[in-house]
């Protein structure tokens, strides 16, 4: 390998930048949706943020000699995508949202990086030493902290907030389900997930018979689709590919932080002193978790596979006539190779350990 070919140094940089970026899109979107969908049914609130996430999502979409494009083979793993992460997901947060504070709802959606932790370490053997799982019971702690807190207002606060566990755990499942379509054109993932996901909630808003939302609440709700679920989707996706499920999910327990204090300057202001140690426990799980190192020699088993690269990331080394001068897209086949360098598990490094 050639000296101006070596990985970065730093390879979680780019993946924790696009994390980040999801995760402000996301965070600022969950108070949002407590506001403009008061009022509005559960199913009425999942279709418009999903019919907003799908205008995303098509307007993104990039060319074939860019991004390797979604295959018929793929439609199962889109559909269970759908289901958990653009019907129950959704339909939980705007329940939950409904009977708890935003605050204390932001904060809890700090979990949904556990399940997906949890998640991709049971299935994808991502990596999880002792500082990752410490990480996670301090977010586990936090977010116990939280139910108790709403608990103490007879319960109705702490129906509303397991609501929204519900949902940080379909998103979990989401996240992880969405770990393997990462090298998939992200434009037409958004597009495909949220276009079932609205197509199913609608039909269900409208066999129960939930009202029209006034066109005002309608609008910006749908906004709130294209950038909060459609364009952080994007993001988040693009994040995975470069540094998998689980740093992805830890990156993007920023999130309800971000939320939380925008909930705080609309005006909300149920906070409480378990809140805050709630909120300072799970701060401390997310940071604890974005601090470790990974670094090793490892092996590259021969393989040949299709997803947009560059060739100066010292993982693709196959000729072309003319060289491309950036990322770009098409079937290509990598050799056996042994070397040592800092990792994460992207789409070039899911070897086990």
């Amino acid at each position: 390998m050639s000296t101006n070919q070596l990985p970065p140094r730093w390879p979680a940089v780019r993946g924790g930048l696009l994390a980040l970026t999801a995760a402000v899109l996301f965070g600022i979107s969950t108070p949002l949706v407590q506001r403009f969908g008061f009022g509005v049914g559960p199913f009425a609130t999942a279709t418009l943020l999903y019919a907003g996430a799908a205008v995303a999502g098509a307007l993104l979409r990039q060319p074939v000699e860019r991004e390797a494009g979604v295959v018929p083979g793929d439609f199962p793993r889109l559909l269970a995508m759908a289901a958990a992460g653009a019907v129950i997901g959704p339909v939980a947060l705007a329940w939950g949202l409904q009977r708890t504070s935003g605050t204390s709802a932001s904060l809890m959606l700090t979990l949904e990086a556990l399940f997906t932790a949890v998640l991709a370490w049971r299935l994808y053997r991502e990596t999880m030493d002792r500082r990752v799982w410490a990480a996670m019971l301090l977010l586990l702690c936090g977010g116990i902290l939280l139910v108790i807190d709403q608990g103490r207002d007879a319960g109705a606060g702490m129906w509303g907030l397991l609501a929204v566990l519900v949902a940080t755990a379909a998103w979990g499942l989401d996240n992880t389900l969405s770990r393997t379509l990462a090298a998939r054109d992200p434009g037409q993932v958004v597009l495909a997930k949220a276009g079932l996901g609205a197509i199913a909630t609608s039909l269900v808003a409208v066999s129960v018979g939930e009202h029209l939302p006034t066109p005002g609440a309608a609008f910006g709700l749908f906004a709130v689709g294209v950038t909060g679920y459609g364009l952080s989707l994007r993001f988040y996706l693009l994040a995975q590919r470069a540094f998998g499920a689980a740093r992805t999910g830890s990156v993007f327990a920023f999130a309800p932080f971000i939320g939380a204090a925008l909930a705080v300057s609309m005006g909300d202001h149920s906070t409480s002193w378990l809140m805050v140690a709630g909120s300072v426990l799970m701060l401390t799980g997310v940071s604890l978790h974005l601090a470790e190192s990974h670094g090793h020699r490892h092996e590259h088993e021969a393989t040949e596979h299709e997803h947009a690269h560059r060739h100066d990331d010292g993982h693709h080394e196959h000729a072309h006539d003319p060289m491309p001068a950036g990322a770009h897209s098409h079937r290509h086949r990598h050799e056996p190779l042994w070397h040592a360098h800092p990792h994460v598990p992207d789409v070039h490094h899911a070897h086990r350990h």
